[in-house]
């Protein structure tokens, strides 16, 4: 079962579950949207966020569903140990105990979440085993589907990892390591390598970087050896920086647009940077990989499909006021990659407060430094359940210590050696960010739901049901998610040209 290698740790609330949800999606590829939506043009940035935002919660709906049916299947299998078990132990009952085995044989053939309709609809499909996506996949799909989703999800989390890693100690070095700039019209190019001076002579920007690698290492990679319930206050308190940072840099934007000062003059379409926005969209609503960490410990799963919902609603509400207010705010020529390095212009601030572009400045530190941990721990059960062999258990050594060095280290290696991120984000977030956002998903609910008509019937009713419960959307999100990887490797051809 998946509780005997992964634990699902203490219970939350659906208030919390949807924090932890929201803390994983909105991340850098936020950060990356004005800059896409004012190359793309606002009208079809505009059709295609949403579009993408409603594939996206699709997929999730379809993982959770997918879980739920892993759930019924390890009961069906337990049941019937169970009654292997027990028709075994009937064989030797002595003649004297026939009265007794009389009584417990009523009691296995009373109504039970396998063969009583009302209480299935209870019992049955209850996500209380934490099943990740691994153990899905080996459930569901057969051997060569199994191979290829593994190599998805480990170039995805690993790659992942190791933006993370290079990209918050990068941060740190930018903005602590000063910068003599005159300001002139136009501005000079300054032109800073590796063994430019951070700290005087004695440190250069590159020992600067590791230093701050090294930190984020000490204080962030703990957090594998525990579950991702142990963040639960960094979680709050990334949370609630989240919405201050938003918030500060919507209001800075439209105070100047109000004031008659916006710069920008978005076009309504350039279909040629279409591809990069669809990338940039397709890792902003990234959230399959980690669902079943976050899901599993909520408490009441009632109206999870609702709350799944109302999370993106909220995020691609943020997404759509975030990025409007900034392409109408500045130059299209002006907006950075990471748009919060717009707020520490030093030559035309937007806000007096230094203050205010500092904590803008560290924001994505906080918003990678939060997900660290939750994308570590689901890389970490993965690889668990990848090299899991039918009843073996894990010793506490291999368990507690090697699964999770395993899960740290190479991440932490890659970014020691390099803090050059454009081959890592497009390999990660192109192919295998796809791959998992949509073919994944689609493959494991059309096989869940056949597995689940096999065992259960036709009649059976999963409560976890994606509202998109006809084939039509199974076949709909795979085709979407092949032309996803066309798009992104056009992206990749046109730029490389």
């Amino acid at each position: 079962m998946a509780g005997d290698m992964t634990e699902t740790g203490s219970l939350y609330s659906p208030f919390m579950g949807l924090i932890y949800i929201f803390n994983l999606i909105v991340g850098t590829g936020a950060l990356t949207m004005p800059k896409a939506f004012g190359a793309a043009g606002w009208l079809i940035s505009l059709v295609l966020i949403i579009l993408l935002g409603f594939f996206s919660y699709m997929t999730t709906t379809f993982v959770v569903e997918t879980m739920s049916v892993a759930n019924a299947r390890l009961r069906w299998k337990t049941r019937e140990k169970q009654n292997e078990d027990d028709a075994h132990s009937e064989d030797v009952i002595e003649d004297e105990e026939e009265n007794q085995a009389e009584e417990e044989r009523k009691a296995l053939l009373a109504p039970n979440p396998i063969n009583d309709p009302k209480r299935r609809r209870v019992d049955l499909y209850d996500i209380t085993e934490r099943v990740e996506m691994g153990q899905m996949a080996s459930m569901f799909f057969n051997k060569v589907g199994w191979y290829l989703f593994y190599l998805c999800i480990v170039i995805y989390l690993y790659g992942d990892l190791a933006i993370y890693a290079a990209a918050v100690p990068k941060s740190l070095r930018d903005i602590t390591c000063p910068v003599n700039i005159t300001c002139t019209k136009p501005p000079k190019q300054i032109n800073l390598t590796n063994s430019s001076p951070c700290w005087g002579t004695a440190v250069n920007r590159q020992n600067a970087y590791r230093v701050y690698l090294a930190g984020f290492s000490l204080l962030l990679g703990p957090f594998v050896f525990f579950n991702v319930q142990k963040t639960k206050y960094l979680q709050l308190l990334t949370s609630l920086m989240r919405w201050i940072a938003f918030t500060i840099m919507i209001i800075l934007a439209m105070t100047r647009i109000t004031h008659g000062k916006g710069e920008g003059h978005p076009v309504m379409e350039h279909i040629t940077s279409v591809p990069n926005l669809f990338g940039v969209c397709v890792y902003s609503f990234m959230c399959q990989h980690s669902l079943p960490s976050l899901v599993t410990p909520i408490k009441n799963k009632r109206h999870l499909s609702l709350l799944v919902f109302f999370d993106f609603f909220v995020i691609l509400l943020f997404y759509l006021v975030l990025s409007f207010t900034g392409i109408f705010c500045f130059k299209n020529k002006d907006i950075k990659d990471i748009y919060t390095l717009n707020f520490m212009d030093k030559c035309d601030p937007i806000t007096s407060a230094k203050e205010i572009g500092y904590f803008l400045g560290l924001f994505p530190v906080f918003t990678l430094s939060t997900n660290f941990p939750i994308i570590a721990i689901t890389l970490r059960n993965n690889l668990k359940t990848l090299f899991h062999r039918e009843g073996y258990t894990y010793p506490w050594v291999i368990d507690r210590i090697f699964f999770p060095l395993l899960t740290i280290l190479p991440p932490i290696a890659v970014a020691f050696g390099t803090d050059d991120l454009e081959f890592l984000v497009g390999v990660t977030g192109s192919y295998a960010g796809a791959g998992i956002q949509y073919l994944v998903p689609a493959f494991l609910v059309y096989s869940a739901r056949k597995e689940q008509r096999i065992l259960f019937g036709p009649g059976s009713i999963n409560k976890h049901t994606s509202p998109f419960r006809h084939s039509f959307w199974v076949y709909f999100v795979l085709l979407w998610g092949t032309l996803a990887i066309i798009f992104v490797t056009v992206n990749h051809i046109l730029t490389k040209s």
